[in-house]
């Protein structure tokens, strides 16, 4: 495993890809609101995130329903969401788009959530990880499915310093939630 000994804090990307969309006839792709599935995924990966102690100083949201629509139900599960920023460049970003976006992200911040779709956020992470505990990496290469979350660590004084092949892949889950009877 590659040893992380960068300067700086300890920091943290958490990658959020966005639960189940809808595909109604005749709406946009950006318009797309979550499926019945996702409305239940949706606060089970909130109910992960803080579980695991992964809340994030600040979210980036991608402005699309589905993601919009994600973030609102997740963040519904803690006592006090953090702030959000909904970007329009993330949605159907590349990894270089989305990595734009997180380099802009304040030094102060140490958890940054980042909310968005595929192919991108696979692509990201897959491009930031230099290396990953247990199987996460071989995980993600196989398929990044709707609700999944990675979480992505590294020193750095600031975001700017998180450059592909920089970053350990800690963890990967899919939370799922259950249906209601």
């Amino acid at each position: 495993m590659i040893e992380r000994a960068g300067a700086g804090p300890l920091r943290r990307l958490v990658v959020l890809r966005h639960a189940k969309s809808a595909w109604p006839v005749d709406v946009a792709d950006h318009e797309r609101p979550l499926a019945p599935r996702g409305h239940r995924d949706a606060p089970a990966a909130g109910r992960a995130l803080a579980e695991a102690d992964w809340l994030p100083d600040l979210a980036l949201c991608s402005t699309a329903v589905r993601a919009r629509g994600t973030w609102d139900l997740a963040a519904g599960q803690w006592g006090t969401p953090p702030p959000v920023r909904h970007d329009r460049r993330l949605y159907a970003a590349g990894p270089s788009g989305l990595l734009a976006v997180v380099h802009e992200v304040p030094a102060e911040v140490e958890t940054l959530l980042l909310i968005g779709h595929n192919p991108g956020l696979e692509e990201l992470v897959l491009a930031l990880a230099a290396d990953g505990l247990d199987d996460t990496l071989e995980r993600v290469r196989k398929k990044f499915p709707t609700s999944a979350i990675a979480v992505l660590s590294w020193r750095g004084t600031t975001w700017r310093s998180l450059t592909p092949g920089t970053a350990l892949l800690t963890s990967v889950i899919v939370p799922r939630g259950r249906k209601r009877t």
